[in-house]
């Protein structure tokens, strides 16, 4: 969707400045942030696209003025609330009800390392051949979506060449709402900088994106 959290582009905001030595967390209360996304994700009632999606539509002046994991928590808390998990009413009283939905599944504690092993894997068999192949030259559609996708805003509308064929796989932009798991062969395709940001830009950068094959076309 068209939302805060796509960035890519967008003056205003500063540089990015990486910070020397980062921590993996800057406090205690992140990870525990982390370990509950985890284990609520295991339950199966969303999809990790449908996870993204309610980080993606919080309102902007929230989503622009929150760390990282202040984000992932305003959207678990979200899809919650929405999902039946909770109510808003425990929620802000931190005090838990009686009436609330089930999970279909528990994440315990000693299975944890194995799941995480094992991962989450999104490659599914093609239910037709590729479109296009490497060296094809493509464009992306134009679109401004309500819904969840992962083509950012920047590259839509520009020409691209097909670097990587990359497999089948679930296509986010419907798995995030719910909709019956459907696939779709998905490419690595590089940009010229001058393509995507205009005669201004460096001739010689690029920049690489993974595209779902609906979001391209022939160029």
């Amino acid at each position: 969707m068209n939302s805060a959290h796509d960035l890519g582009g967008q003056m205003g905001f500063g540089p990015v400045v990486p910070e020397r030595d980062e921590p993996i967390f800057h406090a205690d209360w992140e990870k525990k942030v982390l370990a509950i996304n985890v284990a609520a994700g295991a339950m199966g009632a969303w999809t990790i696209d449908g996870i993204r999606h309610a980080r993606e539509s919080l309102p902007p002046a929230q989503y622009l003025s929150s760390s990282y994991y202040q984000i992932w928590l305003a959207a678990l808390d979200k899809v919650l609330v929405e999902q039946g998990f909770l109510s808003k009413d425990e929620l802000a009283s931190g005090i838990a009800g009686s009436a609330r939905r089930e999970p279909k599944r528990v994440l315990k504690g000693e299975d944890v390392p194995t799941v995480l092993r094992r991962g989450f894997p999104y490659e599914r068999e093609a239910p037709a051949p590729a479109r296009f192949k490497v060296g094809d030259k493509v464009r992306t559609i134009v679109m401004h979506p309500q819904h969840h996708t992962r083509l950012p805003r920047y590259a839509r509308g520009k020409q691209g060449v097909v670097e990587l064929v990359t497999g089948c796989h679930v296509f986010p932009d419907t798995g995030a709402h719910g909709a019956p798991e459907t696939a779709q062969w998905l490419y690595t395709v590089v940009f010229t900088g001058p393509e995507l940001w205009g005669r201004d830009a460096d001739p010689t950068s690029s920049v690489s994106i993974e595209a779902w094959e609906s979001y391209l076309e022939p160029a």
